[in-house]
């Protein structure tokens, strides 16, 4: 299998997508921020800092809008949707963060889904620090993808 950001030399490259349709695209990934029951009451309740939650959210979308700035081969991408859905979890005990993210364009939206996730579970963290500095981000990945040549991709469960 050949990997498409690397030309015949193995030198990197941004992949040529000039030749593609525009199709409707949708990626949506996930992650977790794992922490005790006392910060996730912290993070539901409103910490020192405010919202923490919304401040996430705000953060997940504003990653998911600068994701080509960020990774280097990346497609500059007219995003037209981008929602986080943060859910604490007594379970965990934590918070699970849902990026979907959506475009009408040549290439998919996985990668701004994921840095979605992921900076939303940063900003989580940078806001609950304080609190508890052992909470640990975990889980992030892709679990379904739509568009474009290869199609719907679902991650197992």
């Amino acid at each position: 299998m050949s990997l498409t950001h690397f030309d015949s030399a193995g030198q990197a490259h941004m992949v040529d997508v000039s030749g593609k349709a525009d199709t409707a695209r949708e990626a949506i990934a996930e992650g977790c921020v794992i922490m005790s029951p006392e910060t996730l009451a912290l993070a539901q309740g409103g910490a020192a800092k405010g919202d923490v939650l919304g401040v996430a959210r705000l953060a997940g979308i504003m990653g998911a809008k600068r994701t080509a700035d960020l990774i280097p081969l990346c497609h500059p991408l007219p995003i037209a949707k981008v929602s986080l859905d943060l859910t604490p979890d007594p379970a965990l005990p934590g918070i699970r963060v849902t990026a979907t993210v959506r475009t009408t364009g040549r290439t998919g939206v996985e990668m701004e889904a994921l840095t979605a996730v992921s900076t939303a579970c940063l900003t989580i963290y940078d806001m609950l620090k304080a609190a508890q500095k052992s909470m640990r981000i975990e889980g992030i990945r892709l679990l379904r993808k739509e568009g474009g040549k290869s199609g719907i991709y679902e991650a197992d469960r």
